[in-house]
């Protein structure tokens, strides 16, 4: 008998539908979202970026040298760095 009552009492629970106020009542037309246009655009041309892009030479050296050449000196001047100084950790390195 008590399986039955917990049965019902969860169908019942699993049919109520929770509402919730919104602090009060419905949220007041002045508050509702105003699109700005600008905006929308410029959402519009970020998610369709990668079919505009063009591998032009200009930006695949941009590319190549951020990707590439800068990570390569910052390594290369903190090996020398540590080479100079004779660091241990290098020596852990090494």
């Amino acid at each position: 008998m008590t399986l039955s009552v917990f049965r019902r009492s969860g169908l019942t629970a699993a049919k109520r539908i929770q509402q919730r106020n919104l602090a009060g009542g419905p949220i007041p037309a002045s508050y509702k979202v105003k699109k700005n246009k600008y905006i929308e655009e410029w959402n519009g041309r970020r998610e369709i970026t990668e079919k505009s892009f063009t591998a032009r030479p200009e930006k695949v050296l941009a590319i190549f040298f951020y990707v590439v050449v800068l990570p390569f000196g910052c390594y290369t001047l903190t090996r020398s760095e540590f080479l100079s100084k004779g660091d241990r950790r290098y020596k852990d390195l090494v």
